[in-house]
């Protein structure tokens, strides 16, 4: 087996799920199940199969739901999960600052608690390696949500494309942090914004490119396509015994 950059996770765990209509008034985002399983558990779950031992659960919004299921769930592979509660308009940025002295002075994985992938860590890792950068994000290229038409140039329609994947690269979340990163942060950062900026700005962010598959349940529209594939007995990030 590969060795991991990282024994420790941390998980983005407060949002609101605005967009997730009535399916997330009540509840956080990360409670919002896929399968019959909030989808933190699932994103838990990736980090458990692939070795990593320890996973702190970053809570905002009704972070006494998270903490009740997580101290009541059925953890795969021995992983420990700890709830620590960062504050409901805490910035993400803000929330791991607030966790930087349980880290123990270790690199660490973070993401975001509403993605699934069927993410290779130790790939990560080794790539995070030979770069030698602060920080290495995992950059994806989503699928778009329409249909496009092809032109040709003359502005006739040749064909269609079904859902193609974008051209451009976003942020996918799955991040490998060295320890140096968390002095970058703050109580009021997002961290997409200034921490990431001021690291690409100094060259010290790298990207490991996913070509894989990768879902973030921002819709409901989303979480029903996740179920879905669930159900169907393929869904590409379930790396756990089901």
């Amino acid at each position: 087996m590969q060795t991991l950059g990282a024994d420790i996770a941390v998980v983005l765990c407060g949002g609101r799920g605005t967009r997730l209509q009535e399916h997330a008034r009540a509840i956080p985002k990360p409670l919002v199940e896929v399968g019959g399983l909030p989808i933190v558990w699932h994103v838990v779950s990736l980090y458990a199969a692939q070795g990593v031992g320890r996973v702190l659960l970053l809570t905002g919004y009704r972070s006494e739901l998270i903490e009740a299921f997580a101290a009541s769930a059925d953890w795969p592979g021995g992983v420990r999960v700890e709830c620590i509660d960062t504050g409901v308009g805490t910035p993400t940025g803000g929330r791991i600052h607030a966790v930087a002295d349980r880290l123990a002075g270790a690199p660490f994985f973070a993401t975001y608690g509403d993605g699934v992938a069927d993410i290779d860590l130790a790939a990560l890792s080794a790539a995070h390696a030979t770069a030698g950068a602060l920080v290495t994000m995992t950059v994806v290229r989503p699928e778009l949500p329409f249909g496009v038409a092809v032109l040709d140039d003359r502005d006739r329609v040749t064909g269609f494309h079904e859902k193609p994947r974008a051209e451009d690269w976003i942020n996918g979340g799955f991040f490998l942090c060295e320890p140096g990163f968390t002095a970058h942060l703050g109580p009021d950062l997002v961290l997409e914004r200034e921490p990431l900026e001021r690291l690409a700005a100094a060259g010290s962010l790298h990207a490991y490119r996913h070509e894989g598959f990768w879902a973030c349940m921002d819709t409901y529209k989303d979480a029903v396509r996740l179920n879905d594939l669930w159900a169907s007995g393929d869904a590409p990030w379930a790396m756990a015994p089901r």
